[in-house]
C-alpha cells in the first residue's frame, strides 16, 4: 500500500450488515462421502442389538449433523427422521403388548385382557400375559429400525441433493433427476403452507381447521402445477431426455452387466449379513459382492454412453471426503469383525434377561463416526 492512502473499507451488506459467507471452491465434502459415512453407520447397526451401541450410534449421527449440517431446506429432514425412529420404536412396543411375541418369558409385568379368536388364527392371540423378555426383544427390534431411519435422515441433512445428482453416472441420470425432485417437491410444498398461513393470520382470518385448510389447499396446488410446468420447461430447454444413438450389442451388455450385478450385489449382501455373517454365508458373500459391484460399475460406465452430457465445476473427492466416508466404512468393517468372536456383546440373548453391557473396543470403533465432525468443513461454509 502506498504511503498515505487509506485502506478501502470491507464490503458490507444493506445497512452496515455483514455479507453472507459463500462457500469457498473445494471446501465442501462430496455428497457422496456423506451417503457412505452413513450407510456405513447403518450397516454397524444392522449389526448389534445392543441397545447401548445403537444409542452410542444414533448420538454419533446426531452429532455430526448438529455439527456440520447447513440452514438449508433439506437440512431440516434430520429432525422429521428422528421422529420417525421415535414413532417406530412406540409402534413396536405396541405390537409386542397387545399382539403378544414369540419369546417366552417368566417374568409377567402386567396382564391384558384375552380376546379369544378363531381357529384359524393360531399362533395369534390379542391381550394377554405380557412379559419382560418380550418386552426387552421388541425394545431391541424397535431400537435397530429407529437406528437405521436415523443415519438415513442424517446423510439427507448433510448431503446436498442437487450436488449428489451430478455426481450420478450418466446411466442413472434421469432415475437421479426423478428423486431429487420428488425430494425437493415436500420442502416447497410445506414452504407455500407456511406462507398462506401466516398471509391469513396477517388479514385477520383464521389459519386452523378443516375449513381453512381447504381455503389454502388450492393456492398450493396451483402453485405447485405452475412449478412442475415451469421445470418441465427448463428440463426441455436443457436438452433433457436426448440420448445418444448407441449400437444393440452396447445395449445388450449394458443391461446384462447392470441386472447382474445388482443381483450379485443383494445376493453378497444377504450372504454378509444373514445368520451374523457366519457359516456358508460368509464364504459366497464377499465375492459375490466384490463380482457385482465390478459387473455394476462396468453396466453404468457402457450406459453413460447412452446420456452424453458435460458437468460444469465437477465436485472434487478430495482428502476430505476420504476422511468422511472412511470413518463410515470404518465402523461398518469393525462391527462386522466383532460378530465373528463377540457375538454375545453384539446380541445379547433376551432370555435370560440381563443387563446390557457396552463393549468396550466395538463402541471405540463406533466413535470413529465422529471424525467428519472435525475432518468435514462447518456448515455456514459449505
Amino acid at each position: 500500500m502506498a504511503p498515505g492512502r487509506a485502506a478501502a473499507p470491507e464490503p458490507r451488506g444493506i445497512h452496515g450488515a455483514e455479507p453472507p459467507r459463500t462457500a469457498r471452491p473445494g471446501v465442501h465434502v462430496h455428497a457422496g462421502a456423506w451417503w457412505i459415512w452413513a450407510l456405513g453407520l447403518a450397516t454397524a447397526a444392522s449389526r448389534t442389538t445392543n441397545v447401548l451401541l445403537l444409542a452410542l450410534l444414533t448420538a454419533v449421527a446426531g452429532y455430526v449433523v448438529a455439527a456440520r449440517r447447513t440452514d438449508a431446506p433439506w437440512s431440516r429432514s434430520y429432525g422429521t427422521f428422528l421422529r420417525l425412529g421415535v414413532a417406530v420404536l412406540a409402534i413396536r412396543l405396541l405390537f409386542a403388548v397387545v399382539l403378544g411375541s414369540p419369546i417366552p418369558g417368566t417374568h409377567t409385568l402386567f396382564t391384558l385382557p384375552e380376546v379369544p379368536l378363531p381357529g384359524w388364527a393360531q399362533g395369534v392371540r390379542l391381550g394377554g400375559r405380557v412379559t419382560a423378555e418380550s418386552v426387552v426383544f421388541a425394545l431391541r427390534d424397535g431400537m435397530k429400525l429407529a437406528t437405521l431411519l436415523v443415519c438415513v435422515g442424517a446423510a439427507n441433512s448433510l448431503a446436498n441433493p442437487a450436488r449428489l445428482l451430478k455426481s450420478l453416472p450418466g446411466a442413472l441420470y434421469e432415475a437421479g433427476v426423478a428423486v431429487v425432485v420428488a425430494m425437493t417437491f415436500a420442502p416447497h410444498l410445506v414452504a407455500d403452507v407456511a406462507r398462506l398461513r401466516a398471509a391469513r393470520r396477517l388479514r385477520g382470518r383464521d389459519d386452523r381447521g378443516v375449513r381453512a385448510l381447504l381455503q389454502v389447499g388450492l393456492p398450493v396446488l396451483e402453485g405447485a402445477l405452475e412449478r412442475s410446468v415451469a421445470l418441465a420447461a427448463a428440463m426441455d430447454a436443457r436438452g433433457y431426455g436426448r440420448t445418444a444413438n448407441v449400437a444393440p450389442a452396447v445395449r445388450r451388455a449394458t443391461a446384462a452387466l447392470t441386472v447382474g450385478g445388482l443381483l450379485g450385489i443383494c445376493a453378497g449382501t444377504y450372504g454378509l449379513l444373514a445368520a451374523g455373517g457366519s457359516g456358508v454365508g460368509a464364504g459366497y458373500g464377499l465375492p459375490l459382492l466384490l463380482v457385482g459391484l465390478a459387473a455394476a460399475v462396468a453396466g453404468l460406465r457402457l450406459g453413460g454412453r447412452r446420456s452424453p452430457r458435460t458437468r460444469y465445476r465437477p465436485d472434487p473427492w478430495g482428502a476430505r471426503a476420504w476422511l468422511v466416508a472412511g470413518s463410515g466404512a470404518a465402523v461398518a468393517a469393525a462391527l462386522i469383525a466383532a460378530t465373528a468372536y463377540a457375538p454375545a456383546a453384539l446380541d445379547p440373548p433376551a432370555v435370560p434377561l440381563a443387563e446390557p453391557t457396552l463393549p468396550l473396543w466395538p463402541a471405540a470403533c463406533v466413535l470413529l463416526g465422529l471424525v467428519p465432525a472435525v475432518a468435514a468443513p462447518r456448515g455456514a461454509l459449505r
